[in-house]
Formats: structure tokens, sequence, C-alpha cells
């Protein structure tokens, strides 16, 4: 890698204010702070420099991920929740930045309600982790570190 530090921005749509709280029996008792920590610290260990983004509001993370490349982000990290499977707005905003996007999912979206289990956004996304529970933050983020660092190799 360079030597200026890569900076990524790590997105959590709606609904992921309420891990910890929300359905534990499917998303665990791990709060999104809990996943911020997490990211942060092997971001650390990988010489990056992340940022963190939830909104429950779908114009929000548009904008955010439309802003990202003019705010000095190299890579987004993005868990777009139920907007997965509904938001062409938000597709269209990652093909847009310009930016290498990694879908996260905490559950195996395959494996649950068949609406589900195809999703709008993966498609303008470099890969797509899911069904690691919080840790698919965590390999989406060594995911978007690799790629980046092959990138300028």
């Amino acid at each position: 890698m360079s030597t200026s530090p890569k900076r990524v921005l790590v997105v959590s749509g709606p609904n992921l204010d309420r891990l910890g709280k929300r359905e534990p029996s499917i998303y665990g008792t791990t709060t999104l702070d809990d996943i911020h920590k997490a990211v942060e610290e092997v971001a650390r260990s990988e010489g990056v420099l992340v940022s963190f983004l939830q909104s429950n509001h779908e114009g929000e993370l548009v904008t955010a991920i439309g802003r990202a490349a003019d705010e000095g982000f190299h890579g987004i990290v993005m868990n777009g929740a139920g907007l997965t499977h509904t938001s062409v707005v938000l597709h269209d905003a990652i093909r847009a930045s310009g930016l290498p996007v990694v879908e996260v999912h905490i559950t195996n979206t395959a494996a649950r309600e068949p609406f589900r289990h195809h999703s709008i956004t993966a498609g303008a996304c470099l890969g797509t982790v899911a069904g690691f529970g919080p840790a698919s933050y965590v390999l989406g983020l060594l995911g978007l570190v690799y790629h980046l660092q092959q990138r300028e190799s």
C-alpha cells in the first residue's frame, strides 16, 4: 500500500441501529457499535482509516455514497439492509460513486425469506459477504483492503 492511508466508509442502512435488540434470534445480541469497534480494530491493523454512517433514510445513504469519492474515500463497505432488495437508487448511487463497494449482510440472505434472495445493489458492487454474523463487516473490509492493495500493485 502507498504511504498515505486508505479511507473506507462503512455504511449501514435501515434498522441496523437496532442491532442487539432487534430480533436477537436472527441477528444476535451484538450491537452496531460493537461491530464498528471490531471493524476499527482490524482497519487500524491494516493501516486503513474508517468512518461510519448509519441511517434509516434512503436519501441520506444515497447522498453519502455519492459524495464518498469527493470526500476522499477509497472504498465502501455497505450493509444496505432491506434497501438491498428494493432500492434502484442505491444501486445507481453505488455505480455513480466510482468506488469499489463490498456489500455485507449479517445473515445469509439466500437462506431467508424469498424476497431477500435477490439483491438489487449487488450488481453494482465488487463483491458480497453474507452469513458470517457481525464478522461479515470485518470480512468485507478485509476483502476491500485486499482489492485496493492489488489495484495499486
